[in-house]
């Protein structure tokens, strides 16, 4: 059974258990979505990135339709609109980062993306501390920045950053639409919308590879790692954390994927960013003890 919603200007302190379960949920969203980009790139040859992300995005909304046995919720007016900009936030975060991935390693292009996070964690809080431990994330981004043209190809790092910008509409658009529906029904149908969005793009480029089976075998994994596991897991976290604390909590992001970069595509990381990361994830630390601090009250 799913949590009752809660809002997001609730002091995080209050809940307890729920927000070490909420952290635990989101470490592992990092983690399946992390191992499901590596994965992809091994597509990206015979598929190109739209055609990997067109997988992604098939499976992973199929999967979640059968989580959410066919539950899908009645869509009107405001609610609608909720869904489908949630739907259009994935499809765009997608096709943006697996582009950008196509042409940056996986750690610096996760780190560039890192400025929605950011962004929800600066301009959503009401918490002085949560906004101040933002500061060393921007710090590591600057310095990824100064890279550009220097061995950071300058078109993969612009659809990293736009892939930033529809990851903070995503963070968003995930809080509302999960508490507006207990269950995995509005999930669902956002993510057949990002599908229906992207398919396209996808088949366009992808074609008849699409239909292999080792690539089909591939895109449901990655479906499974990047799409279904960390959108449950997700928004089970932001029914529990305000959206700024849940922001600079992925700030972990970067240095998984630096990490699941180095292992399993052999990708090394320059001396500048592997600083950067650090001065990112250093934010999540911040953020997680700020998390256990009770707020002050008003008055």
């Amino acid at each position: 059974m799913s949590p009752a919603p809660r809002t997001s200007d609730q002091p995080v302190s209050s809940l307890g258990a729920g927000t070490r379960a909420a952290t635990a949920m989101t470490i592992g969203s990092i983690v399946a979505v992390q191992c499901g980009a590596a994965l992809a790139t091994t597509l990206f040859d015979d598929l190109g990135p739209q055609g990997a992300v067109f997988l992604r995005s098939a499976f992973g909304a199929a999967a979640l339709l059968l989580l959410a046995r066919g539950r899908l919720p009645s869509l009107h007016g405001r609610r609608l609109w909720d869904v489908v900009l949630f739907g259009l936030s994935l499809a765009g975060v997608n096709l943006c980062f697996y582009a950008a991935l196509d042409r940056l390693p996986l750690g610096v292009a996760v780190t560039l993306e890192f400025v929605g996070p950011l962004g929800v964690a600066v301009f959503g809080s009401r918490r002085r501390r949560d906004a101040i431990w933002a500061l060393p994330a921007a710090l590591g981004i600057l310095l990824l920045a100064d890279g550009v043209g220097e061995g950071i190809d300058p078109l993969g790092a612009a659809l990293a950053l736009s892939a930033g910008g529809f990851w903070a509409l995503y963070i968003l658009q995930s809080a509302r639409v999960g508490n507006s529906y207990p269950g995995l029904g509005g999930l669902a149908a956002s993510a057949t919308i990002a599908a229906l969005v992207v398919a396209p793009f996808g088949i366009a480029q992808g074609g008849a590879e699409l239909l292999a089976p080792s690539h089909l075998a591939i895109g449901l994994v990655v479906g499974l790692l990047s799409t279904a596991t960390p959108g449950v897991l997700e928004m089970e976290a932001l029914r529990r954390l305000p959206n700024a604390v849940f922001g600079v909590l992925m700030s972990l992001e970067p240095a998984v994927a630096a990490l699941v970069g180095f292992v399993a595509l052999s990708q090394g990381l320059a001396l500048v960013e592997a600083v950067a990361i650090a001065l990112v994830v250093a934010a999540c630390a911040g953020a997680l003890r700020s998390a256990a601090t009770p707020a002050p009250r008003d008055g």
